[in-house]
């Protein structure tokens, strides 16, 4: 299993919790979510998890990841 991290400076509350929880767990390969509000980081586990879906699937649910 392999593990993925994305710094999202706009996450600050239960919402963006669940809105980015929701989109990112519909990717292929996704097993876990984890959205820190304090760290502003997503934090994804899964098989075979493709970064260019996973950035989508954040940008789908309204939020930017910091380069």
């Amino acid at each position: 299993m392999s593990e993925i991290h994305y710094s999202v400076p706009a996450i600050s509350c239960g919402h963006c919790v669940n809105a980015i929880s929701a989109e990112v767990g519909r990717v292929a390969g996704v097993a876990e979510v984890n959205v820190d509000v304090s760290a502003k980081r997503v934090t994804v586990r899964g098989n075979a998890l493709d970064d260019a879906a996973l950035r989508a699937a954040i940008d789908e649910a309204g939020y930017d990841i910091a380069s």
